[in-house]
């Protein structure tokens, strides 16, 4: 498959510049016009993006993030969701990186084969760090009902892990 993925890649690529020089597209002044593109885009992003992560941080460090597991771990217990996950579950939304580290726990200290990382995996990769997501997507509108937006997300991010913490049941 690594072999495959090695050539297939680079023939896109040379697909693609082969389809371009017979269109007679100027590649490089093509590749410049988007790089001077991505330079304002940035500096637009990054102030939200460092939030992100500055506050992501802080709630792990000031031990927000365990006070806030033990509040609600009783009411993830009644929908179903085991106890053990909420770390990842309150990690996830904020950092991707972060939430990688707590799975890392959870299946060194559960097992791989367990339920219980089941429904952390599944939860893992079936949903995204919201507050980073938003950041980047609203840090480019005019138009900002950011509250809105994050409020269905998060929503949909819990019921998600609802309904894969049920489905695990039966893997």
């Amino acid at each position: 498959m690594n072999y495959a993925l090695a050539i297939i890649v680079p023939l896109l690529f040379l697909l693609s510049f082969l389809y371009a020089m017979r269109k007679k597209v100027k590649l490089f002044d093509c590749f410049t016009d988007g790089v001077k593109g991505a330079i304002p885009l940035v500096t637009s992003i990054f102030p939200y993006i460092a939030t992100v992560a500055m506050l992501s941080k802080l709630f792990e460090v000031s031990g927000m993030e365990s006070t806030l597991s033990k509040w609600l771990s009783p009411l993830f217990s009644l929908t179903g969701i085991p106890t053990e996950i909420t770390p990842l579950l309150l990690v996830k939304p904020l950092s991707g990186s972060g939430a990688i580290a707590v799975l890392s726990d959870i299946l060194t200290k559960y097992g791989v084969d367990s339920y219980i990382a089941r429904c952390a995996c599944v939860a893992y990769g079936s949903s995204e760090t919201i507050f980073y997501i938003g950041a980047v997507y609203f840090a480019t509108l005019q138009r900002k009902k950011l509250s809105l937006a994050l409020g269905i997300a998060v929503l949909s991010y819990l019921l998600s892990v609802v309904l894969c913490c049920f489905l695990c049941r039966f893997i």
